[in-house]
């Protein structure tokens, strides 16, 4: 069962007593270790049932989204502007509008 999880679970394990085994993963392998880290986060997400799960659930898609971006060189700042052009330009999800065909 491997997968990435944020960098205090070892110590929070710890504390509660639970055993755990980790490794750190090489740089290489971190953009494919963040998708799927965003793929279940997102499952989460969806599976959230109430205000409280969803906004955890979408604070961790923020928090997985932010490193992928710095992974890649991209800063919070470069992902808003980006976003609010698009925003301009293309529109936001605002008006619910579905495309039929």
């Amino acid at each position: 069962m491997e997968k990435l999880v944020r960098d205090r679970i070892p110590e929070m394990l710890s504390g509660r007593g639970i055993p755990y085994e980790v490794r750190v993963a090489d740089r290489s392998e971190m953009a494919a270790l963040l998708r799927a880290k965003l793929v279940e986060e997102a499952a989460e997400l969806s599976s959230a049932r109430d205000s409280t799960a969803r906004i955890e659930e979408l604070a961790d898609v923020l928090e997985v989204v932010l490193a992928l971006g710095r992974l890649y060189g991209i800063d919070r700042e470069s992902l808003e502007r980006v976003r609010a052009v698009k925003a301009v330009e293309r529109g936001t999800f605002e008006a619910r509008i579905v495309l039929i065909s």
